[in-house]
């Protein structure tokens, strides 16, 4: 397993490291996240209650990663995505070294997406996010396509 800096592994460790930020934060701060959908507003609620001490980014990155990784292993759990090392030119654009990609070969940047939530506020909701993971029309796969294979399941 590779650390791509900052304390985040690659895609293949993803589900690994979110299931210690949960554990931790079950413990610590006995934040309910049990991977459902729903779960994702207590994501918006909570980087909500970070940004109104208006810390420096920095400070709070850790947790933001943690938070960005859960969210996409929600993804990953509840809409068929998986984890997957984004190239050069994805990590430039999304400014994270892994991502989600759907069934319909789709590539999302939930780690990004906590961030915007942060620095941006309510107009970045993480939930929204995810409900529009079903609000766009998938291309159409060839017969004998499986959606795993763009996994590499």
């Amino acid at each position: 397993m590779e650390d791509h800096g900052a304390g985040l592994p690659d895609a293949r460790g993803m589900r690994s490291y979110t299931a210690r930020f949960v554990t931790e934060m079950s413990e610590r701060s006995r934040l309910p996240l049990d991977y459902s959908v729903t779960s994702l507003r207590l994501v918006d609620v909570v980087v909500d209650g970070l940004r109104r001490n208006r810390p420096v980014r920095t400070g709070v990155d850790r947790f933001l990663q943690g938070l960005g990784a859960y969210t996409g292993e929600v993804m990953v759990r509840r809409a068929g995505a998986c984890w997957v090392d984004l190239d050069a030119g994805q990590r430039e654009m999304f400014g994270q070294p892994v991502g989600v990609r759907m069934p319909d070969g789709r590539v999302w940047n939930p780690l990004g997406k906590v961030v915007k939530r942060f620095e941006h506020g309510p107009g970045e909701s993480v939930e929204q996010f995810y409900l529009l993971l079903h609000g766009r029309r998938a291309p159409r796969l060839r017969r004998n396509t499986a959606p795993q294979a763009v996994c590499g399941r």
